[in-house]
């Protein structure tokens, strides 16, 4: 009967097992599931800034350019005025 009763015992200690198991299971896919949309977000963000970079740097070499002409100008107006002052 003591036979009986731990073969019941076994296979409902199996029983609570596999539940447990299978439920720890669906987390760590519904997890997974979560994590390859972020990657997917984040991977979609990073191809648009690259995009962003790609058009603006050009520009930025224009601008940075423009700016070293527009200091050389300056320069030159302040080392006129000074020896005109002096």
């Amino acid at each position: 009967m003591s036979m009986f009763a731990l073969t019941w015992i076994g296979l409902g200690c199996w029983c609570v097992c596999f539940w447990w198991m299978h439920r720890i299971s669906a987390r760590q896919e519904a997890m997974l599931k979560e994590l390859h949309e972020m990657t997917t977000r984040i991977e979609r963000l990073s191809q648009a800034e690259h995009d962003l970079i790609r058009d603006v740097h050009p520009k930025v070499h224009e601008i940075k350019e423009h700016v070293e002409n527009v200091a050389e100008a300056v320069s030159l107006q302040n080392s006129a005025a000074k020896d005109a002052s002096s």
